[in-house]
């Protein structure tokens, strides 16, 4: 066990300079937690620039920094055995997983493998400098977009912040990185024609559902390939789960705020009923987009994956139409449609219909109506777009009855 507390020894050495020398104990711990005791030394400083009880103090300042300030408990730390690259893929990842929804999880460890570990993966963890990370960061910063130098930058902070907190190491050198600048981010948007011209030109009902949904009621990729049928609530959606990769994760979502009511606009319902008339299955625990499961899971309903979704369906449309294919994206509807809503609404108008910025529960958001505002500003940026249309005041509706028996084009007309 580590002492608590020594004095260590002061000595001089050399023929021509003369330097005080300190000599003191260190105890560590290898990665399967033996502790073992050896021995440092250091270079306090000149003999004629100190006087021994001076060598003596500065030695005592060492002696803490190293070994702590009298806490057993801090006494250990990592041996050269212990690794960044270890450390990362024995503790830190086993730790973190737990907390990452799993595309969450996907792209944090690839970013960690790619961006920090292939730097830094041989060298031991205590002797990696505030310095040394930074330049890494730097680097990044020349090369990458905001995006992956930021995420790196946490990433390394976090860390450090772990590895401090298991007593790995000493003191945290993460604490001291910074931000660095990073190049210019363009982040493009559809036009209003664009968007029109995309959404007359798809004919499928479950596809223009789909679209409509994406387009205009600002959903998440995750989110609008995860809607269950109960997630339809006529003049809103209610997000019950998410998708990744093909496989629904119910009751997972992003944010608390990910759980608010999603209002629909008036000229998109028709598109859901359109659609709900001729799915098969619209039980409410049913997806509201499902395709075939294969291998393991033949048989079975599960959520489209979104690339393919876009790659075989909708980008044939979009490259017909003339519209770039880095323009027809999950994340780009979204942007767009919070860009297109500071024109028809307030601001906070825009951030309720993005869910970005609540910390209400999911129990107490559907409890609560969608304010009139909020409604008003998604309808008049929808009707916006659909009149840009060859003077149109509706979207086209597949020649659907409905369960009541009234043409969905004729409830598009009065809803105009």
């Amino acid at each position: 066990m580590a002492m608590v507390y020594q004095k260590g020894t002061v000595y001089l050495l050399g023929a021509r300079e003369k330097k005080w020398y300190g000599k003191f104990r260190v105890y560590m711990r290898d990665r399967d937690g033996r502790e073992a005791e050896r021995t440092r030394k250091v270079v306090l400083g000149l003999k004629s620039e100190l006087r021994k009880w001076e060598a003596e103090k500065k030695l005592q300042e060492v002696i803490l920094k190293e070994n702590g300030n009298g806490n057993a408990d801090r006494l250990v730390i990592s041996d050269d055995t212990v690794t960044f690259g270890w450390f990362v893929a024995e503790r830190y990842l086993p730790m973190r997983r737990g907390r990452w929804r799993p595309p969450t999880r996907e792209k944090t460890e690839f970013e960690i493998s790619k961006y920090l570990v292939a730097k830094f993966s041989e060298v031991p963890l205590r002797r990696i400098t505030a310095f040394e990370m930074q330049m890494v960061l730097n680097n990044l910063a020349e090369r990458y977009s905001e995006s992956i130098v930021k995420h790196a930058y946490v990433n390394l902070r976090s860390i450090m912040r772990v590895a401090h907190k298991l007593k790995f190491v000493s003191e945290n050198p993460g604490e001291d990185l910074r931000m660095p600048e990073t190049k210019t981010v363009h982040r493009p948007t559809m036009s209003t024609e664009q968007v029109a011209k995309l959404i007359d030109a798809i004919e499928d009902p479950h596809d223009l559902c789909l679209m409509g949904i994406a387009l205009f009621c600002a959903t998440r990729t995750s989110e609008t390939f995860g809607l269950q049928w109960k997630s339809y609530a006529g003049d809103r959606l209610v997000v019950h789960g998410t998708a990744y990769a093909g496989r629904l994760y119910e009751g997972k979502v992003k944010t608390d705020a990910s759980g608010e009511a999603i209002p629909i606009p008036e000229d998109v319902r028709p598109l859901i009923e359109a659609w709900r008339s001729i799915c098969k299955d619209t039980s409410p625990e049913a997806l509201m987009f499902p395709t075939f499961g294969r291998g393991s899971r033949t048989g079975e309903q599960v959520p489209r994956n979104a690339k393919n979704f876009l790659r075989w369906r909708i980008h044939p449309i979009a490259q017909r139409l003339g519209i770039p294919r880095k323009l027809v994206t999950f994340q780009v509807m979204r942007r767009t449609l919070g860009t297109d809503l500071q024109q028809h609404g307030s601001m906070k108008d825009a951030q309720r219909i993005l869910r970005h910025a609540s910390i209400r529960t999911t129990a107490n958001i559907y409890m609560q109506p969608i304010p009139t505002s909020v409604v008003a500003a998604i309808n008049s940026r929808t009707r916006a777009i659909f009149r840009s249309r060859s003077g149109e005041n509706s979207l086209k509706v597949p020649h659907t009855t409905v369960p009541n028996g009234s043409k969905l084009k004729d409830e598009v007309a009065a809803s105009a």
